[in-house]
């Protein structure tokens, strides 16, 4: 249940609640509601409904705005720890020379190494196009050269012009 959905103090609209004390999780029992918002009046706090599904709806008295602010830090925290993955494309063409290749098979290692996923993309220009074979030969030879740094999500296929393929890291474990 989120922030927004939770009412506090004089939103809280039932005549009688269950309440609990702030102090830990004991019940206070069944009581009326202005009786509970004068306890939590007299404590400083605020009068939070926790559970309005139940009969009586259950409410603790507690500090809200330390309790809101204490969820949001909750949510900043499980956000920072997400890793976004992003794909990387490695472009090149069927006549590729041995040194070339052997730079982009670098990048490509890199890229994995540091949690991406990669493209591996052979563009075919004009007559390349009756030779597709020779693309495929090359993105071969790109798997040779990463030695199985990678786990493959699409296997090389063409795309109009284009024949490619997609790695990601091997996941960790």
């Amino acid at each position: 249940m989120s922030d927004k959905d939770l009412r506090i103090n004089e939103q809280i609209r039932v005549r009688e609640v269950r309440l609990i004390r702030e102090e830990g999780e004991e019940q206070q029992g069944i009581v009326a509601t202005s009786d509970a918002l004068l306890i939590a009046k007299e404590q400083g706090l605020d009068l939070v409904e926790v559970a309005p599904n139940a009969v009586p709806p259950v409410v603790k008295i507690m500090d809200y705005g330390k309790y809101k602010f204490e969820n949001e830090k909750k949510v900043r925290d499980s956000r920072k720890k997400q890793k976004l993955l992003k794909l990387k494309e490695i472009r090149m063409q069927p006549k590729i020379d041995d040194h070339d290749l052997d730079f982009k098979s670098r990048h490509v290692k890199e890229f994995l190494r540091e949690g991406n996923k990669v493209k591996v993309t052979i563009r075919f220009r004009g007559r390349e196009m009756a030779h597709t074979e020779l693309g495929l030969d090359v993105l071969n030879d790109v798997l040779a050269r990463i030695e199985g740094d990678y786990s493959m999500d699409k296997a090389p296929s063409m795309e109009g012009r284009f024949m490619s393929m997609v790695l990601s890291p091997k996941s960790k474990k």
